[in-house]
């Protein structure tokens, strides 16, 4: 019987080789395929629709969500991996999970989770490692997904914040992946570099800054936030001025560099556009996406809810919104081994952007 992963790259990932934390039985379908149908069937996929990737109520549809991102995180990963003929189905799976713990108001409402986080439980609280969490612990009502560990890591470590030219996979077993999702909570935000166990994650992990690099311009643009004509010109002349250059000239260079070798690599003047574009996007985009006022409202709303469902936890409300919509259907085992801080700050976090200011409104009436 053909198997199409016979003649899959010498580094690529195969499916007989992936690993659950719990062993179950297999069906027809390989394991990170089996995944790619956990991950999209879940309804925290489906609340990516509604979750800020830069840009929070600007009211035009045209501004991408989260949603958006990890499609094309998806699409772009799978077009790499094709061509240096990798594991498509590890990388899709890897990709479209990567963002799922992203709180509601994107990166301002990640670090406001952040200072409540290290304040009450001194854990740091980072999209990556609670998406990880997330499925390790609350999907399924408590259950969790037992997904494979290979896409977990993948989600563990894709931070595309933190930028190389070459990315070199790093083998690891069950327990080394165990050892760096614990251990992340007590690193530092800004100092966090994980290493993908797999070449497919290491595709995934660039890909994050090849999607939101051009994309996060184009509507930056949209806004009116930055003109087009305001990109410099050595990003220009390397990468292009628009997102659709801006991908295929780093597809194209990722994919030649990395033809048929352990590492994904970026050549050196591209990486050096590619992060002068990072920079610029920050100081320009991100960094202005929301102003001071707006900041300090996200602020009063995450901790007004924070607040709130503690004090009812604390008293045993069951009448409580975190009671009633959240809480009564989770497994007693999530209940009995979790500090009602740490339940509260998932309550948040599984959030969209809409539902918590519903939350805050219905609080401050």
């Amino acid at each position: 019987m053909f198997n199409k992963e016979d003649n899959l790259s010498p580094f690529a990932t195969l499916s007989k080789d992936g690993e659950r934390l719990r062993e179950e039985e297999n069906d027809f379908r390989p394991i990170f395929y089996r995944d790619i149908d956990r991950i999209i069937n879940y309804a925290s996929f489906t609340r990516y629709r509604n979750k800020t990737q830069v840009f929070s109520f600007y009211g035009n549809d045209n501004v991408q969500t989260r949603m958006t991102h990890v499609l094309l995180v998806s699409k772009i990963a799978r077009t790499i991996g094709r061509a240096l003929n990798l594991n498509e189905d590890l990388i899709e799976a890897i990709a479209l999970a990567h963002d799922i713990g992203h709180p509601p108001i994107g990166h301002v409402g990640e670090k406001i989770l952040n200072d409540i986080s290290i304040r009450d439980l001194d854990e740091v609280f980072m999209h990556n490692v609670f998406g990880v969490r997330n499925y390790m612990f609350l999907e399924r009502d408590g259950k969790g997904a037992n997904l494979s560990i290979q896409v977990m890591d993948g989600i563990l470590c894709h931070n595309g914040e933190i930028l190389s030219n070459i990315y070199y996979p790093k083998k690891k077993t069950k327990d080394m992946f165990l050892k760096d999702y614990y251990n992340s909570y007590k690193m530092h935000q800004n100092k966090i570099d994980l290493i993908p166990m797999t070449l497919e994650g290491c595709i995934v992990k660039l890909t994050d800054v090849i999607s939101y690099s051009g994309r996060d311009l184009e509507d930056a643009i949209r806004l009116k936030f930055i003109k087009r004509e305001d990109i410099p010109l050595d990003i220009k002349e390397i990468l292009g001025d628009n997102n659709r250059d801006i991908v295929n000239t780093l597809v194209c260079d990722v994919i030649k560099n990395s033809m048929n070798q352990n590492y994904i690599k970026l050549s050196e003047n591209v990486y050096y556009a590619l992060s002068h574009l990072v920079k610029f996007n920050y100081e320009n985009i991100y960094n202005k996406a929301n102003s001071k006022e707006k900041i300090a409202y996200y602020r009063d709303v995450f901790n007004t809810v924070y607040d709130k469902y503690l004090i009812d936890l604390k008293n045993n409300d069951v009448n409580s919104r975190i009671y009633l919509n959240y809480l009564n259907k989770m497994d007693s085992d999530y209940l009995n081994n979790n500090k009602l801080e740490k339940i509260v700050i998932d309550y948040i976090a599984l959030m969209t952007d809409e539902y918590l200011i519903k939350e805050y409104e219905l609080i401050k009436k």
